[in-house]
């Protein structure tokens, strides 16, 4: 996101705009992607809330948190580019804050990836996951990612 310091990332979470909502879509080429029709739009607070549940030496991914929603809400599936926002915009409302953090660092891209649009990019993010135990890899040579190396063994799980 561009120009960080110059937004206000906490009225943006508390902005709900006109969700939550379901929106049923027609695309047939999404139906098939997402197995369904029925289209789940959570708010930012939604994403914040479900972060703070995280707890010390758990990570979550993005995905785990749609089909949560999705799950809660008896739809298909959750709206996919708002949750990736939503999820940053959480990140960077807590690292405004004074009180009352969300352990951001312990959400994770697909695959235990690292998010480099994050506070303090992908460094802070490594630094804070090494200090609660977990073992960061890089992979490729370009482009160079960074993952959570077996996240899958330190995944939270929803009660």
């Amino acid at each position: 996101m561009a120009l960080e310091n110059k937004k206000d990332f906490n009225a943006m979470l508390n902005d709900s705009k006109d969700m939550p909502k379901i929106q049923i879509i027609s695309d047939e080429k999404s139906i098939e992607k997402y197995g369904g029709s029925k289209m789940y739009f959570a708010p930012p607070i939604a994403y914040d809330q479900v972060m703070k549940q995280v707890p010390y030496g758990k990570v979550i991914t993005v995905g785990q948190i749609r089909e949560y929603f999705a799950e809660q809400n008896q739809a298909d599936f959750t709206e996919p580019i708002t949750a990736g926002i939503f999820v940053s915009i959480s990140a960077w409302a807590s690292y405004q804050r004074a009180e009352n953090e969300t352990p951001y660092w312990r959400t994770l891209k697909a695959n235990g990836e690292l998010n480099p649009k994050y506070p303090g990019g992908i460094e802070a993010q490594k630094l804070k996951l090494e200090a609660e135990g977990h073992v960061i890899i890089s992979k490729g040579r370009t482009n160079i990612r960074y993952f959570v190396k077996d996240y899958e063994t330190a995944l939270f799980e929803f009660e």
